[in-house]
């Protein structure tokens, strides 16, 4: 089972506001995940489908983006907007992006075969804020190993995911970075049913 998106998505443990513009109007709104390419942000007023908007924002210690997006997609007070053609937004991003991962600060899943066995794989932080996206993985795509090897932080919420993958869908843990492997010997939470 692959994505098949040209760009991975990340989630971030915090999600960072957005400076939203659009219509004459202005908000804050926070982003929900990013790529290269795009991003799905809560906005605080309505927007229209096919309509662009203005956002900025920052990522770390970068300096703050101002890009244009196309809508192309809602859910409720949920867009999906497509980054508009530039030349700084994408150098920016593309710089940023693994320093949140690799802070622990963002994450993402990526899943791929291997030897006939579907793996997912972890980047960055093993946190809750993956809990919907590990889940759903899980329960609808069957998940038979783990790779942890790039987790870059982990809290009781992540443990307890791996834990319920392991004790309860018969996933395998194939590889593990020493954040991970520290934090898996030494806490021995309970997971919910």
């Amino acid at each position: 089972m692959s994505d098949r998106r040209k760009h991975q998505r990340i989630r971030f443990a915090h999600p960072p506001s957005v400076r939203i513009g659009y219509g004459g109007r202005a908000g804050e709104g926070r982003i929900e995940n990013l790529s290269l390419s795009g991003l799905m942000l809560f906005s605080p007023f309505t927007l229209v489908v096919g309509h662009v908007v203005g956002c900025e924002f920052a990522l770390g210690r970068w300096p703050r983006l101002d890009v244009a997006a196309r809508i192309v997609s809602h859910v409720g007070e949920f867009y999906g907007l497509r980054i508009e053609p530039g030349l700084i937004a994408p150098f920016i991003l593309d710089e940023a992006i693994p320093g949140q991962l690799a802070s622990g600060q963002a994450a993402t899943l990526s899943f791929h075969t291997l030897s006939g066995k579907h793996v997912m794989r972890v980047v960055g932080g093993l946190t809750a804020v993956l809990s919907n996206d590990f889940q759903h993985a899980l329960t609808r795509m069957g998940v038979h190993a783990l790779d942890l090897s790039a987790v870059t932080a982990v809290d009781s919420v992540g443990l307890g995911l791996c834990r319920f993958a392991v004790a309860k869908h018969g996933a395998t843990i194939i590889a593990q970075s020493d954040c991970f492997a520290h934090a898996w010997s030494s806490d021995v939470p309970n997971f919910i049913e």
